[in-house]
């Protein structure tokens, strides 16, 4: 007996109704992008392994999917390495592509190899899928899409004021109010580190105070101490655990705090500018908040960092996030291109939008009508007036077998079809049809124009 077939973990198949309410998702910021004029690329699905390695920091590189060399794939392997199992080092002569991460990555890689093409400043959006080898739990998927959209090419902060109406837009058109947008700044937490005698420890320093919301203060500084950070640095660090206030008060809190740090105070006046005109020009349904603890733990971020939590409603994770990279672009030989740009998660979008019930009845639409099959004859009538109506943008279609009309009903009734057109010799004699709602059983003879004002 054959093995009952299933899918790797953190992978997902998807119904019609699933893929319809995805695809509303991604048409609603796929226009939000091109309003904002962002223009759309694509790239492969995998990178040369160089492209992507050390681009995410130690943690990041470790949920690479990498792929196996074509053909005899250790023909090329380190023999000492194989010998010894060591298959972190065994892994670069084995493998020398990978699924890609995010998007990002890719995309510097796409300007720099096609810079002699692009006019800047360059906006362009990307909606693909991403591969990382996650460990699988509610929101978070081994495969999954991003939707991202990014500016290089300007260091204007107004870049990211944009990007910040850019989330309001969408998530105010998905119905979404009270989205978080959360929002820090990397040369802040630089400063903090300076600040507290830890500069040496900056990643190690970032990377633990990105999971305050996850292992909590007493975890966060059990990790900075494993990493080496002194008790001293962590009690001047204190503050940031309990930070409240308004943004305004916030930022002058930070003043105060890193008044000694030239970078820090960088990062306070790029952080007024951006919050005190998305303040001015206003959002719609999002709020703007400044999260001292944000940190993200990729090491390109070197300005703005963005982070957006759904309404407080929904226990979910992230389901956007993104930031400034004065130099991402010179990991691959092209040096001071500034960018910034931000992502969505689709995924755990969807889980949100569908937790909150927030889809429309109509994005999940089936055919308007099918039209009952009665045989060849009838079948080709009914196949002239399916032309018609499609050519006008009504979805129908034709039971295609000459079965018991119960059970073409029947599958009417189990697809959610509304409508039944029925036409025998009597109608065809008459150039008509039965038109019958399967809703409510009410039937009418319909000639042709009746029929498509019917299922308009």
């Amino acid at each position: 007996m054959a093995s009952k077939p299933s899918i790797p973990k953190g992978t997902r198949d998807f119904s019609p109704t699933e893929v319809a309410k995805r695809h509303y998702i991604i048409q609603i910021i796929k226009s939000n992008f091109e309003k904002f004029g962002f223009q759309p690329i694509e790239t492969p699905s995998f990178e040369n392994s160089e492209t992507l390695m050390g681009k995410y920091g130690e943690e990041g590189d470790r949920l690479i999917f990498k792929i196996l060399n074509s053909g005899d794939y250790l023909a090329k392997a380190n023999e000492t390495h194989l010998e010894n199992r060591d298959s972190t080092k065994l892994t670069s002569s084995i493998s020398e592509k990978a699924l890609r991460y995010d998007l990002t990555v890719p995309f510097a890689r796409y300007v720099v190899q096609h810079q002699n093409d692009i006019e800047f400043p360059f906006k362009r959006y990307q909606i693909q899928p991403v591969w990382r080898a996650d460990r699988p739990q509610k929101g978070r998927f081994r495969e999954f899409f991003q939707c991202d959209a990014d500016v290089v090419g300007s260091k204007s902060l107004w870049q990211e004021v944009e990007l910040v109406q850019l989330y309001d837009s969408v998530f105010s058109a998905l119905g979404l109010e009270g989205v978080i947008i959360k929002i820090n700044n990397r040369k802040i937490l630089s400063g903090i580190a300076e600040v507290i005698g830890a500069s040496d420890k900056l990643i190690d320093f970032t990377v633990a105070l990105d999971k305050l919301d996850k292992i909590g203060e007493d975890g966060v500084k059990k990790e900075m101490m494993e990493k080496g950070i002194s008790e001293e640095a962590i009690l001047k660090v204190q503050p940031l655990f309990h930070f409240t206030g308004t943004i305004s008060e916030k930022i002058n809190q930070l003043s105060v705090l890193l008044a000694e740090s030239n970078e820090g105070m960088k990062g306070v006046e790029e952080l007024r500018f951006i919050c005190d005109n998305v303040t001015q020009l206003g959002l719609s349904t999002a709020i703007l908040d400044l999260d001292v603890t944000l940190a993200r733990g990729l090491n390109y971020y070197t300005g703005a960092i963005f982070e957006v939590a759904p309404p407080k409603s929904v226990s979910m994770g992230s389901i956007g996030g993104g930031g400034r990279y004065d130099d991402l672009t010179g990991i691959f030989g092209l040096k001071n291109m500034s960018g910034v740009g931000i992502s969505f998660g689709l995924d755990r979008i969807y889980l949100v939008v569908e937790e909150l019930n927030l889809f429309p009845e109509t994005v999940a639409e089936t055919s308007k009508a099918l039209f009952i099959n009665y045989g060849e004859s009838e079948a080709f009538y009914a196949m002239k007036a399916i032309k018609d109506l499609r050519n006008s943008g009504i979805k129908v279609e034709m039971y295609p077998d000459n079965a018991k009309v119960a059970k073409q009903f029947q599958h009417a009734d189990k697809r959610g079809i509304p409508f039944a057109v029925t036409a025998g010799e009597q109608e065809m004699a008459s150039n008509s049809f039965l038109l019958k709602n399967l809703a409510n059983g009410e039937q009418s003879s319909v000639d042709f124009k009746g029929l498509k004002n019917a299922l308009l």
